[in-house]
C-alpha cells in the first residue's frame, strides 16, 4: 500500500487554539504504537496522533528487514486477538508477511491519517500548570494531553565502541539498518554477534560471500524451529470457521504459555532440554569437535534467549567460515584484529549486536514534574508500574515499558493488554475532566520489589550476563509469571494507586 503523508489532527486542533492539539500523541507506530491507535478509535477518541520518525511506519517488522528475518512465535500468536488472519503462509512468520499484516492493520482501521512521517520526537516538557505535554518534533512544536511510549524495546541498535572503527575503509552497518544496496558476493565480512539477528542472517549471506569472521562473545543455545508451510486448505479452513481458528490460537497460547513453568517455576526442568540441545549441535556439528566446543554454552538454558534457527549450525560448519572467540583488540582500515594478534582483511564489518533496551528512547529529553528528566530516572534500570506508568511523569504512558517482556510467549498479548489498561486511565481522564494521572511513589516501589523477588531463583537469575539485565545484574526486562496474569493486573485502570489531579493546584485524590 502506499505510504503517503495526510495532514494530522493536530494541526486541525492546533487551528481551533482549544486546549492542547492533541489529546494523546503517541511514539512510533509499530504493533504497540498502531494497537494503541485503534484502540482509542473504538473507544471514541479520535484526536491523536501517531509520531513516526521515518518516512514509512510499520516498527521492528520494517525496519529489521535484513536477510533471513523471521518471527520465532507462530504466527496465528503473534497478531492481534480482534485481527487474526488465517491466511499466514508459513507457522512462523517471516518479516516480509509481517510487515504486509501492519500494513492491513493500518489500512482496514483508518489509521494512516493520524500517522505523521519523518517526524522524531526530539523533547518532551510536562507542563504543570496547564497539565499537558509540550512537544518538540523535527516538524515543529504542538501540545498533548497525555503522551503514550510506544517505540518497544528493540528500537536502538547496539554498536559497541571498537578501537579503530572508525578508520575503517570498508563498510559498517547493524542489522536492524540493513544496506541492501551493498552486495556482499565475493566479499570479505566481519560479522559481530550472535544474537537473534545474526543467526538469522549468518546462513543467508554465507552462500554469497568469500569470507565471513563471526566473532562470538558467548554463543547461544540454539534448538531446531519446527516450521513449515500453512497450506491453502488448512487457510481456507480457517478463514471459514472461525471457532476453529480461536482454538487453534488457543492451543498455541496455552502450549507456549506453559514454558514458563519451567524458565520461572522449576527451571530444573530446562536441565531435561539441554542434553537435547547439545544433541542438535553433535548432529549439525558432525566432525568439527573444536568447532562444537565454541558454539555450545557453558551456562543454562534459558538463562540468555533461546534462538531457534535450523541451519545455523551447518552454515558455521561451511569452509568460508570461521568463528573467532578471542576477542577485537582494533579496527584497522582494511582489517579486524584479535586480541590473540591475528589480523583478518575484511571488507565489510556486519553488527548483530542488538539493542539497548535500558535506553529505548535515546537522546530525547523528557521531563516531567519539577524538570526532572527520564534519562536520570533511567540511569540505573527503569522501573515503572505495571510497565506503564511512571512516578514523576503524570500523563505519561508507556506500552511493553519495564518488565513487560517475555521469554516464553507471545508480545501480542502483551501489548494488548498494556494499551487496554493506559486506554481505560485516559477514557477516565477524559470523563472526568482531570488535570493529571501519576502513579505514587510508594506503590511503584512496592511493585517492583515484588516483581524482583519473583524474579529471583528464575532461570533469568542463575547467572548468565544477558541484555534482560542492567550493568548491575538486575532484571528490569522481563515479567516473571504467566502471561494471563498481566493481563489480570491491567484488566481495569486502578485509579486509587494514582495521585489524581482535577486541576493544577487543587489536591490530589484517588
Amino acid at each position: 500500500m502506499s505510504h503517503v503523508k495526510h495532514d494530522s489532527p493536530a494541526q486541525d486542533a492546533a487551528a481551533s487554539g482549544a486546549g492542547p492539539d492533541v489529546e494523546v500523541a503517541i511514539v512510533g507506530s509499530g504493533f504497540s504504537g498502531l494497537c494503541m491507535g485503534i484502540r482509542l478509535r473504538q473507544q471514541g477518541i479520535e484526536n491523536f496522533v501517531i509520531l513516526e520518525k521515518d518516512a514509512v511506519f510499520g516498527g521492528t517488522w520494517r525496519v529489521n528487514n535484513y536477510p533471513g528475518a523471521a518471527c520465532d512465535v507462530p504466527s496465528h500468536l503473534y497478531s492481534f486477538s480482534f485481527a487474526q488472519n488465517a491466511a499466514w503462509s508459513r507457522k512462523f512468520p517471516q518479516q516480509s508477511e509481517l510487515l504486509r499484516y501492519t500494513e492491513k492493520l493500518v489500512e482496514d482501521y483508518g489509521l494512516l491519517r493520524y500517522i505523521r512521517l519523518d517526524t522524531a520526537l526530539l523533547a518532551a516538557d510536562f507542563d504543570e500548570e496547564k497539565g499537558c505535554w509540550q512537544l518538540r518534533s523535527s516538524k515543529g512544536s504542538f501540545s498533548a494531553k497525555s503522551l503514550v511510549i510506544a517505540t518497544g524495546a528493540l528500537s536502538q541498535p547496539v554498536i559497541p565502541q571498537i578501537h579503530g572503527l572508525e578508520n575503517f575503509q570498508g563498510r559498517v552497518f547493524h542489522s536492524a539498518q540493513w544496506q541492501h544496496d551493498y552486495d556482499l558476493a565475493g566479499k570479505r565480512v566481519a560479522v559481530i554477534g550472535t544474537g537473534a539477528s545474526a543467526i538469522q542472517f549468518v546462513p543467508e549471506i554465507v552462500k554469497k560471500v568469500a569470507q565471513l569472521d563471526l566473532y562470538q562473545r558467548t554463543p547461544p543455545w540454539v534448538l531446531p524451529r519446527p516450521d513449515r508451510t500453512i497450506s491453502r486448505f488448512e487457510q481456507r479452513l480457517l478463514r471459514r470457521v472461525k471457532p476453529l481458528q480461536w482454538l487453534y490460537r488457543g492451543l498455541t497460547y496455552v502450549l507456549y504459555e506453559m514454558r514458563l513453568v519451567a524458565f520461572a517455576k522449576l527451571p530444573l526442568l530446562l536441565h531435561l532440554i539441554q542434553p537435547l540441545a547439545r544433541r542438535h549441535i553433535r548432529k549439525q556439528i558432525p566432525h568439527d569437535t573444536a568447532l562444537r566446543s565454541k558454539v555450545t554454552p557453558d551456562y543454562a538454558l534459558g538463562c540468555k534467549r533461546i534462538l531457534l534457527m535450523n541451519d545455523y549450525y551447518p552454515a558455521l560448519a561451511r569452509s568460508n567460515v570461521a568463528v573467532l572467540t578471542d576477542g577485537i583488540a582494533e579496527v584497522r582500515a582494511h582489517s579486524v584484529v584479535g586480541r590473540n594478534g591475528e589480523e583478518r582483511v575484511v571488507d565489510a564489518i556486519i553488527f548483530g549486536t542488538g539493542f539497548d533496551v535500558q535506553h529505548t528512547l535515546g537522546a530525547i529529553a523528557v521531563r516531567g514534574r519539577g524538570g526532572s528528566l527520564l534519562s536520570a530516572a533511567a540511569a540505573d534500570g527503569l522501573e515503572a508500574y505495571k510497565g506503564a506508568t511512571l512516578a514523576g511523569f503524570p500523563n505519561y504512558f508507556m506500552i511493553t515499558g519495564p518488565n513487560t517482556g517475555l521469554g516464553h510467549n507471545s508480545m501480542i498479548y502483551m501489548i494488548e493488554s498494556g494499551v487496554n489498561y493506559v486506554v481505560r486511565a485516559i477514557a477516565m481522564m477524559r470523563q472526568q475532566g482531570l488535570h493529571s494521572l501519576e502513579v505514587k511513589a510508594q506503590v511503584q516501589a512496592e511493585y517492583n520489589r515484588a516483581l524482583q523477588r519473583r524474579l529471583r531463583g528464575t532461570v533469568w537469575d542463575s547467572g548468565c550476563r544477558s541484555w534482560y539485565l542492567t550493568k548491575d545484574g538486575k532484571n528490569n526486562t522481563l515479567w516473571p509469571g504467566f502471561s494471563f496474569e498481566y493481563r489480570r493486573i491491567t484488566r481495569r485502570f486502578d485509579a486509587v494507586n494514582y495521585l489524581v489531579r482535577k486541576t493544577a493546584s487543587g489536591k490530589t485524590s484517588a
